[in-house]
């Protein structure tokens, strides 16, 4: 039954059901829902599920020993114990906490804690460059930096840079050399557990002031106490947060100036962390087991702990053991069924399985990100070892998954099958996407127009932190990727290259990303990068830098005679230079700039010319 209306509060029948006319604008047209719409999307929630939903899903951390795995229940014990730490410290509100840190599960600990007291984690990126380093901590403004002890030696140098940092947290047992104001992580936790204890007790019916000290004012029930009055107290740790409060911060690996910091929100992560377990896109569940190679130092670690937390999957964290064989041997050990990591360390761990007995079978869902993923590659992985590659595109600035490519099964693995895997995808649902061309104008969706890959949503960065110098990548609301693509009419997206990397010779477009793809399809290439080179007549040509084979005796000649029935014959290549490894970005990805450099320089080591003319059109 309706209530009557009062005479302070003037209501409209709509549909049946009285609604305050002061909710109901008819010149608008707009009936506002009766949903609970201000539930904040937080990482509050992800935490709480962690240990209300999922507290015996498990986190493992690569060792020299085997695997170290402790419990999601466990892990928010320590959660709510860092808290206290971060509390102490005199972290509020806003403030930014650094890590220098590898995967592993002390680092997963900081990526619920910190945001969670409404803090922001500032992951920095253990590859950097010194300068910018100093840079990003003292652009940021970190108070407080926690680094893993086996990285010490690399911070400990630029330690004096740093203006605003507090504390240096040392991660393990490890030399702290010079760094100064060094706490130690686990003693850390070890005194907010006694004083949480000390601090139940002094609350305890019956108990005397004698019986215990309190906290410094930091509440908080003892670790090893689950009851829900525990719960509710250790609760009482975190702040009800805004959705829209800053979360998390990373900064570019940028290849022209500063790096610049992009500020994910706790909505923004939480949206992309649910939008992982779409069908459509990962597909993550507490079934699987997530093997996350790719740093957690880079994109949040393309939002991959944060999807675990809220489905309850495993997460296995390699540490610093990347390189092919131990991954190889966790992979055979721990059986994840999902990996993530750039196609380089794809690559690697193919060629140590080709050679060594190893059971790679558990994979049934890798995904491969960064740069374009090798057609090649994916089909090698799949026939050979049976391991399932997708690619997702994104970038930083999208944190970081915007398209996933995931063909039908249903018609088998002809030709269009593996055309459509070397795709970046369809747009994840609340993403969209636009081309716009050299004109300033949409391009059609037509599979073979290009132009620059414009993008917008929930997940996508709008601004830059604190650095307007960037004001011009954003565009009415609309983010400017720098990335040349054509998309089809069942919007799948094909990226052709970096505008700053696509080859324009003779009027004509040529797309390194689609000459590499091709070049490292041969058996004996297994690094190709392709660059411009000015040339008199055409205005620019593709330079070829190829990582052969060990051993190879494979010839410039015969790597255009490769390419000749699978590209545009004025793609075809007059010059290669055979280089001992192509340069890396600090995320792993091919570092186009150096070899420009280099060829600018005339540093650029094997060059050949091909016999021939081969680039009329």
């Amino acid at each position: 039954m309706l209530r009557p209306i009062t005479a302070d509060e003037h209501q409209v029948i709509v549909g049946g059901v009285r609604v305050p006319r002061s909710r109901y604008a008819p010149g608008m047209g707009m009936l506002e829902g009766l949903m609970q719409d201000d539930f904040p999307l937080s990482l509050q929630h992800a935490r709480r599920r962690m240990r209300d939903c999922h507290p015996a899903a498990r986190v493992m951390t690569l060792t020299p020993e085997g695997t170290a795995a402790a419990t999601f229940g466990e892990v928010c014990e320590r959660v709510d114990r860092l808290a206290r730490v971060l509390k102490r410290l005199g972290i509020e509100q806003g403030d930014r906490v650094g890590t220098f840190a590898w995967n592993n599960q002390r680092h997963f600990e900081l990526y619920m804690a910190v945001p969670c007291i409404g803090a922001v984690l500032h992951t920095l990126n253990i590859r950097l460059f010194a300068e910018q380093l100093t840079y990003i901590v003292n652009h940021a403004e970190d108070r407080v930096i926690f680094v893993d002890d086996s990285l010490v030696g690399l911070l400990e140098p630029l330690a004096p840079t740093f203006g605003g940092v507090r504390h240096f947290i040392v991660m393990g047992d490890g030399d702290s050399g010079s760094l100064p104001n060094v706490l130690r992580y686990e003693e850390l936790l070890a005194e907010s557990t006694a004083a949480a204890d000390r601090l139940a007790v002094a609350r305890a019916p019956g108990a005397s002031p004698a019986d215990s000290v309190p906290a410094a004012g930091v509440p908080g029930a003892s670790p090893a106490d689950s009851s829900p009055a525990a719960r509710a107290e250790a609760e009482t740790l975190y702040p009800e947060l805004d959705e829209r409060q800053a979360a998390s911060l990373c900064y570019t690996s940028g290849t022209t100036g500063n790096p610049k910091g992009v500020l994910y929100s706790h909505r923004s992560i939480c949206l992309h962390a649910t939008a992982a377990l779409m069908a459509d896109n990962l597909g993550l569940s507490r079934r699987e087991r997530v093997l996350a190679v790719v740093p957690m130092f880079h994109v949040n670690a393309w939002g991959l702990p944060y999807a675990a937390a809220l489905c309850g999957a495993d997460l296995v964290l390699p540490d610093r053991f990347m390189a092919a064989e131990p991954l190889a041997r966790a992979i055979e050990r721990e059986r994840p069924t999902v990996m993530g990591c750039v196609p380089t360390i794809f690559a690697d761990l193919l060629r140590y399985a080709d050679t060594h007995a190893v059971d790679l079978s558990s994979l049934t869902n890798a995904v491969c990100g960064g740069s374009a993923v090798p057609r090649q590659l994916m089909k090698d992985f799949q026939e050979r070892h049976g391991v399932v590659i997708h690619q997702g595109w994104g970038m930083t600035e999208t944190s970081p998954v915007v398209t996933f490519s995931d063909p039908s099964e249903e018609r088998g693995h002809d030709e269009r099958y593996w055309d459509e895997r070397a795709l970046q995808g369809k747009p994840l649902p609340w993403t969209e996407l636009r081309l716009i061309g050299d004109d300033g104008e949409e391009v059609p969706w037509d599979g073979e127009s290009t132009g620059e890959v414009e993008v917008r949503g929930p997940w996508i960065a709008r601004r830059y932190f604190n650095d307007p110098s960037g004001d011009e990548k954003f565009d009415d609301g609309w983010l400017r990727t720098g990335d040349i693509a054509a998309i089809d009419d069942q919007a799948f997206v094909r990226i052709t290259d970096r505008s700053k990397d696509v080859i324009k010779s003779g009027g004509e477009w040529i797309s390194s990303v689609e000459l590499e793809n091709e070049l490292m399809a041969h058996p004996e290439v297994l690094e190709a990068a392709v660059i411009a080179k000015p040339d008199e007549r055409w205005a620019e040509r593709p330079l070829c830098c190829v990582v052969l084979c060990e051993e190879s005796t494979v010839t410039a000649q015969e790597l255009v005679e490769h390419l000749r029935p699978r590209v545009a014959k004025w793609w075809l290549p007059d010059e290669f230079a055979f280089v001992a490894e192509v340069p890396k970005t600090s995320v792993g990805k091919f570092d186009k700039k150096v070899l420009r450099a280099q060829l600018a320089e005339g540093a650029l080591e094997g060059r050949v010319l091909v016999a021939g003319e081969v680039r009329a059109g």
